[in-house]
């Protein structure tokens, strides 16, 4: 059972915390926590921040470690932390600071419906999507292929969607990175993980992954609302997957050859989870092409599931979806290590910046960001859990100097799967969301009480304190309505 951490926590002010570099051998940089006061005694009872300690201890890290307000426990790094390191310094990639599902992530499509449109079709559409869209431990989908096109859809990622008709430009252009990223290396991923993942496109997922009908209850910034095509009472739809068994087998494939390395490079960790080798290395270059390949899988991966939602869509309602509304709004990755470049004392450098459980949060007039975007910067999409809100954020410029332009992915666990299903059950889950209007269909039993509401942070306050210490903005918070969860 985890501990509570004991070590050192000072407030700097209302939303950041700092764990000094001389509270641990071996730390390198201070640790850094974003977190209210409400927030900070439920980060304190686990040792998540003692991961923060440990990945102080990295070589190549600069500025900081840092952790999001919803931080929690995880492989190696918390799942909620970001660490850059400086690669021309001998800064390492660690497949623990990307973690197991290689680019989990989150779109957010609008539509034209309201909610007066939706609610007597709900149920209806609810099973629909259950129906349409293969979900759960293992599943697998209409869309298979042979080894030669999983290559293509690794090197393609979602563009692999769009020469099959079911992504269009807009989504492309809308979409991280463009739905790929350059140089990614066939060759680096395993006959194992090629298996695993070449029937899983278009797939769900088991977990914290979901498909959600929300609508809009609150706008916080009605010119960034406009920009991005949204109002109060709108409908929209969020998808929550990653690179499925594909990217699971990548991060275990390097996780355990990386200990090997250790030695060969001198680096020192304190957990072995933290397994890394320098970014220049051969097997570094490799960890990295196979992560891309993963990351470009996953992107893929939610174009197609958007591809099916539309489609259940437009049987449900019989119109198209185009004349539904069903654009994109953005799509963002949780799990990734990138190389960007950012100003460090002074200096630009080029960084491997990981995220693990974080998003993104680049600033205005960012050149990655789509044009149309350019004034309001970069959306951040937040799912809380499947009882209250989610959210619609922007970066800042704040994020760009202090956290590498990054923020936090979602409420964040409070309680572990096993502890979830000693406080709820079946039963209670779906009367409290049926309580409040909501529609849920599950693969499975285990997958509704894993997933309670109870066992998560209060998006709210998780997005109150990214907001309030200024590393994003809020947009809009929408309410779930029905939820397909793997």
């Amino acid at each position: 059972m985890l501990q509570t951490y004991n070590g050192p926590l000072e407030k700097i002010d209302d939303y950041r915390w700092r764990i000094p570099k001389s509270s641990m051998p071996g730390m390198r940089v201070d640790g850094l926590v974003y977190a209210s006061n409400k927030l900070i005694d439920s980060i304190k009872n686990d040792k998540a921040p003692q991961q923060v300690a440990n990945v102080a201890t990295l070589p190549g890290i600069v500025k900081y470690s840092l952790a999001m307000p919803d931080i929690h426990w995880g492989y190696g790094f918390s799942i909620g932390g970001v660490a850059a390191t400086d690669i021309e310094a001998g800064g390492v990639i660690s497949p623990g600071g990307v973690g197991y599902d290689i680019n989990c992530g989150v779109r957010l499509v609008r539509t034209n419906l309201t909610e007066k449109d939706v609610k007597p079709k709900l149920k209806d559409l609810t099973v629909a999507l259950y129906r349409n869209i293969p979900a759960g431990v293992g599943s697998k989908g209409d869309i298979r292929v042979d080894v030669k096109e999983e290559k293509k859809i690794l090197v393609k990622g979602a563009r692999w969607a769009l020469s099959r008709g079911y992504a269009t430009e807009s989504d492309i252009d809308h979409t991280e990175e463009n739905g790929a990223m350059e140089g990614a290396d066939p060759s680096a991923v395993s006959e194992r993980a090629y298996e695993r993942g070449k029937k899983q496109s278009g797939t769900l997922g088991s977990g914290n992954h979901f498909i959600e009908v929300q609508v809009i209850d609150e706008i916080y910034d009605e010119e960034k609302a406009r920009v991005f095509g949204l109002k109060k009472d709108q409908i929209t739809i969020m998808i929550h997957s990653g690179s499925r068994g594909l990217g699971y087998q990548v991060c275990d494939d390097y996780a355990k050859s990386m200990v090997s390395t250790l030695s060969k490079y001198n680096i020192d960790v304190p957990d072995r989870q933290l397994a890394c080798t320098p970014f220049n290395s051969e097997e570094g270059k490799r960890y990295f092409g196979a992560m891309k390949c993963a990351a470009n899988y996953a992107w893929n991966n939610r174009q197609c599931l958007m591809h099916l939602t539309r489609l259940t869509f437009e049987r449900i309602f019989g119109e198209s979806w185009e004349r539904l509304g069903m654009f994109l709004v953005y799509d963002v990755c949780h799990n990734i290590a990138k190389l960007e470049k950012h100003n460090v004392d002074g200096k630009e450098k080029l960084l491997c910046v990981h995220r693990k459980g974080a998003t993104r949060a680049f600033a205005p007039n960012h050149p990655d960001l789509p044009q149309d975007y350019k004034a309001t910067g970069q959306p951040i999409i937040i799912p809380g859990d499947m009882g209250t809100n989610s959210y619609l954020l922007t970066g800042t410029q704040k994020a760009m100097d202090e956290t590498f332009g990054s923020t936090c992915h979602g409420a964040g666990r409070s309680l572990s799967r096993k502890a979830a299903f000693r406080n709820y059950t079946v039963g209670q889950v779906r009367q409290e969301l049926e309580a409040k209007g909501i529609s849920i269909m599950a693969s499975g039993k285990g997958t509704i009480v894993e997933e309670a509401p109870g066992a998560y942070k209060d998006v709210n306050e998780v997005v109150d304190a990214v907001d309030g210490a200024g590393i994003s903005k809020r947009v809009c918070r929408m309410k779930p309505l029905g939820v397909l969860k793997g």
